[in-house]
């Protein structure tokens, strides 16, 4: 390297800047993977933004003339200021990244606005719509965003707080399925993978920042295209994660492969962070007709011996729980008199209550053990009915009890009681039961097919509108809950939400178990290529309200999720057919959810600062707060207000009145706080309750964004 060194030194001399990108270039080459997964991961990407107004200072490109079918010009530029001619908005651009300097002139309507992936972000959020059933349940939110932001955008509000992550991403089959940088992808580009593979691990390395540590899940479906590579990345993002995959059959039928095997099926892999794993359900039919298995079984309570054995069963480690229990003998059958204390001494000098046997936890060798719970214990399971004796064998005879997952079944009449026996010993009836089990690697279960529970199923919701090769509701719903069955409470996010099925989903596994789970779903509202191609035809550009009104977000998510919770399509009929499987009802009665829709802004860090954009960070405080209630978007004359999850104080004169009205709210609350003066800061912070969490604004913001940019998220 001295040679190269030497060389650094002498350009660096003519030109600062060059030397530095040459020594970024020569980092990178050293820094890059000898063996396992290797990819050109600083692959440039972009995105434009079409709705965002073009401000000075801004990296813009130049649109086609409307009418024609051809793209934009892929060449950037700057735009050094912005001046009024003849009734146009007139911006004089400089160009990026050119040997020879180069200025242009364009109006402003032929720009738009590039951001790309390294560009440091102030996201805000304009919310265009809500729909509400539910009182007293949080928000599944839907924001039509390009994901990257999105997920930068979420850091500040979900950081560490994601339970589960589903997300579907391009195929990658060269079928314009996704673009990069602003062009499809193509079958033949010889970056094609390298592409992918940098467009994923972006986003997969921000994902790290928002799953829980302690425990969650990210679950990824893919086809063979990429199922290799994918898999090899995920060990590199996550390498301390369990990852399993599973292969799941989505059309019985089989897709067509010229001059190869028909594929049935595609892969599901299985992130576990930190404590996560599937828990065992009780699954419906389907799934015990592919394992070979009857539904129901017939179960009885099951008791436990109280003599303990193996590792750790002697009396010496545990000298508390060896004890007497004193038997008599009544009709051939075993009596309890009663539980005595730890003994510590030989059992040859103890002396039984009168007419009575002790039963010591002897092994049939006689080896002195102890047994599993303690005297009192013992007592109490006696006196409830828990405890019981087995066959009368003198001092060999065995109790037994049952453990607390017992009990609670005869507490909660699962196991309903039909009687007591001699002993005060409950009896119960036998039941039949759909077991609990964790299913195999190999799913084939019908109504994981993504033709009726996908495309089909969707044509009920939104009719007329379609969208390629959306997931089965039922499997998106089935795969969730391995892992959110116990959490009524846990976030779910989907950033390549598509048609809305995760929170589709979602929202079922919330009627299923009356949950307060809540799902958050990114996706942009990019036109199909075939359908771009007709709108630029008609002279239409991205931006325009006829172009974006097509889009994926404003025409197949937003309206699903809406039909979902209201049980009417967007034409206002009633959704026809009903759910099957775990949860069967008409589609036509909704969901009783609340959803809130938003679209991602753009703000800069003066504005920020100076309280000219809280209309738009508003939103991501409510987010952060809970997604619940409604969102505080004006202080109007007193300077603060109060929402159901949060409150915001700006006019520290009146911190007085604030803090009354927080007095009167015993509930947890996040207080944000906008000052940049430390000590009023700290003076109301010292007068909040410990279940009131103070956020100081912008501080809090600005600093989030400020480390977000590549390599620090």
């Amino acid at each position: 390297m001295s040679r190269l060194t030497d060389l650094l030194r002498q350009v660096r001399q003519s030109d600062t800047q060059l030397a530095r990108d040459l020594e970024a270039e020569i980092t990178e080459l050293t820094n890059r993977r000898t063996f396992g997964l290797v990819f050109e991961a600083h692959q440039p990407e972009a995105v434009e933004l079409p709705e965002r107004a073009i401000r000075r200072g801004d990296k813009v490109r130049v649109l086609a003339p409307r009418g024609e079918i051809k793209t934009n010009d892929d060449r950037l530029w700057r735009v050094q200021r912005i001046e009024q001619k003849d009734a146009q908005r007139v911006a004089h651009l400089f160009r990026l990244d050119a040997e020879d300097p180069e200025t242009s002139t364009a109006s402003t309507n032929d720009l738009v606005v590039v951001a790309e992936f390294n560009d440091r972000i102030y996201p805000g959020l304009a919310e265009t719509g809500r729909v509400k059933r539910s009182d007293d349940k949080p928000f599944h939110t839907v924001i039509n965003s390009e994901n990257y932001h999105a997920l930068e955008m979420l850091t500040y509000t979900h950081r560490h707080s994601i339970d589960a992550i589903y997300i579907d991403p391009p195929y990658n089959s060269g079928a314009r399925d996704w673009k990069y940088n602003n062009h499809y992808v193509e079958g033949d580009d010889d970056y094609r993978h390298s592409k992918w593979l940098a467009f994923m691990e972006r986003r997969l390395r921000i994902s790290r920042e928002l799953l829980k540590p302690e425990e969650s899940v990210l679950i990824v479906t893919i086809d063979e295209r990429e199922v290799h590579r994918l898999g090899l990345l995920l060990e590199q993002v996550f390498p301390e994660a369990r990852i399993q995959m599973v292969s799941s059959v989505i059309n019985p039928a089989g897709a067509t492969r010229f001059d190869e095997f028909y594929r049935t099926d595609e892969y599901i892999f299985f992130i576990n962070i930190g404590h996560s794993h599937p828990r065992p359900l009780p699954l419906n039919e389907e799934w015990f007709t592919a394992r070979g298995r009857t539904l129901k079984k017939k179960v009885s309570l099951r008791w436990d011996g109280l003599l303990r054995a193996g590792a750790g069963s002697l009396r010496a480690e545990r000298p508390g729980l060896f004890y007497p229990i004193h038997i008599y003998e009544k009709e051939g059958q075993a009596y309890l008199h009663s539980i005595g204390d730890a003994y510590f001494d030989s059992i040859s000098e103890y002396k039984t209550p009168e007419g009575t046997i002790a039963v010591w936890p002897l092994s049939s060798d006689g080896i002195e053990r102890r047994w599993r719970i303690g005297p009192e214990t013992a007592r109490e399971k006696a006196k409830h009915g828990y405890f019981r004796l087995g066959k009368f064998r003198r001092e060999f005879t065995s109790p037994s009890y049952l453990k607390r997952g017992e009990q609670r079944k005869v507490e909660e009449e699962v196991f309903p009681i039909t009687g007591v026996d001699h002993n005060g010993s409950v009896l119960t009836e036998t039941v039949e039961i759909v077991p609990e089990f964790i299913p195999g690697t190999q799913w084939n279960i019908p109504s994981h097919n993504a033709s009726t529970g996908g495309s089909t199923f969707n044509k009920s919701f939104i009719p007329g509108r379609q969208f390629p090769f959306p997931k089965s509701l039922y499997a998106v719903e089935d795969t969730l809950r391995f892992f959110v069955k116990d959490k009524p409470d846990a976030k779910i996010l989907d950033f390549f939400a598509g048609s809305g099925t995760t929170a589709h989903a979602v929202m079922r596994l919330n009627k299923q178990d009356g949950g307060r789970r809540q799902s958050i779903s990114v996706t942009n509202n990019e036109v199909s290529a075939e359908e771009q191609r007709k709108l630029r035809k008609a002279g239409l550009r991205p931006g325009d309200p006829e172009w974006e009104a097509l889009g994926i977000c404003d025409y197949v998510t937003k309206p699903r999720v809406t039909a979902a919770i209201t049980g009417k399509t967007p034409e206002g009929e009633p959704i026809k057919g009903d759910y099957r499987f775990t949860d069967e009802f008409p589609m036509a009665d909704g969901l009783e959810e609340n959803a809130a829709f938003f679209t991602l802004t753009y703000e800069t860090p003066l504005s920020v600062r100076h309280h000219r954009a809280f209309e738009r960070i508003a939103p991501l405080l409510w987010l952060k707060a809970g997604s619940r209630g409604r969102i505080i978007t004006d202080l109007g004359d007193q300077g603060w207000d109060l929402a159901d999850a949060y409150a915001v104080l700006e006019d520290f004169d009146q911190a007085d009145a604030f803090m009354t009205a927080l007095q009167e709210r015993p509930e947890e609350l996040v207080v944000y706080l906008i000052t940049d003066d430390d000590a009023a800061f700290q003076m109301v912070c010292r007068e909040l309750a410990d279940h009131h969490t103070p956020v100081r604004l912008y501080e809090s913001y600005l600093h989030n964004f400020q480390l977000n940019i590549e390599g620090t998220v």
